[in-house]
C-alpha cells in the first residue's frame, strides 16, 4: 500500500473585501470522506500544513445543515475523530521534494481556508510543480484549487493553464452568501489563469480528471473524487 499526503490549510479565517475576518478552516466532509476511502483501501496518511499548525475545522461544516441532517453530522464528526493524523501535521516546508515520489498521491481538501493561505503559498506551489513533473496523482476539491494559482513556472507560465478542472463555482459562492463579500472569486481566477473550467449545477457531485489532476466542484464531490484518485494510483 502507498502513502497519501494531505496538504491542508493552516488558516482559521478568510479575509473578506471589507477587511472582515470570516472564521473558517478546512471543510469537515472534504477531509473526512476521502480519509475514509483512503484508509479503507489500506493507505497510510500524512498531513502537512503551512507552519505545521494543527488545522482548524470550519465550525459550519460540522453543523447538521451542512451534512444532510444530524446523522450525517454525527458520521463526519466520527470520521474526523478517527483522523488522528490531522492533529500531528508536519511543516509544509519540511516535505522533502527530492523524495516526493514516496507518496502515491497528494490530496488538498477545501474550505475557505485555502483562499487565505495556500493561494499564495510558495512551499505548496513548489510541491505542486514537483508533483506534476514526477507524475504523482493530485486530488484537489472545492476551494482547494486556489492552491493551483500559485503554481507558476520560472518562465511565468501557470503550470495548470490548459487543464480541464473544476472548483467551487461563482453560482455556489453566491448561494452561500459570499460572492458579493469576497475579494475575488475562485472560478474567475482559475479561468483567468488559463484553466478550462467546467461546472455543473450548484452542490451536485462533479469530478473532472485531466492527466494526473483530479478536481471536485464542492463538498459533495469529495467522496467520488477519492474514488477517482485511488484509480489513478492503480
Amino acid at each position: 500500500m502507498a502513502k497519501i499526503l494531505y496538504v491542508v490549510t493552516g488558516a482559521d479565517h478568510w479575509t473578506l473585501a471589507d477587511g472582515t475576518l470570516h472564521p473558517t478552516g478546512v471543510w469537515a466532509e472534504e477531509a473526512a470522506a476521502p480519509y475514509e476511502a483512503f484508509k479503507a483501501a489500506g493507505h497510510e496518511i500524512a498531513v502537512a500544513t503551512p507552519g505545521g499548525v494543527v488545522p482548524t475545522v470550519d465550525a459550519g461544516s460540522l453543523e447538521p445543515a451542512a451534512n444532510g441532517g444530524q446523522e450525517g453530522a454525527d458520521r463526519v464528526a466520527k470520521l474526523l475523530a478517527a483522523f488522528t493524523e490531522l492533529q500531528h501535521p508536519m511543516r509544509l516546508s519540511d516535505v522533502p521534494l527530492d523524495s516526493l515520489t514516496e507518496y502515491g498521491a497528494i490530496f488538498y481538501p477545501g474550505g475557505h481556508g485555502p483562499m487565505e493561505d495556500l493561494a499564495g503559498d510558495r512551499d505548496s506551489a513548489a510541491l505542486l510543480l514537483r508533483a506534476l513533473d514526477e507524475g504523482i496523482p493530485l486530488g484537489v476539491v472545492c476551494h482547494a484549487p486556489a492552491a493551483l494559482l500559485a503554481a507558476v513556472r520560472d518562465d511565468g507560465r501557470h503550470a495548470f493553464s490548459g487543464y480541464r478542472l473544476t472548483a467551487f463555482t461563482n453560482a455556489e459562492e453566491a448561494q452561500a452568501g459570499f460572492a458579493n463579500k469576497a475579494k475575488w472569486l475562485l472560478q474567475d481566477r482559475l479561468t483567468a489563469m488559463g484553466a478550462r473550467f467546467q461546472e455543473k449545477e450548484p452542490w451536485a457531485p462533479h469530478v473532472v480528471t485531466d492527466r494526473t489532476l483530479v478536481t471536485g466542484q464542492n463538498p459533495a464531490s469529495s467522496a467520488p473524487l477519492a474514488v477517482e484518485l485511488l484509480k489513478k494510483m492503480g
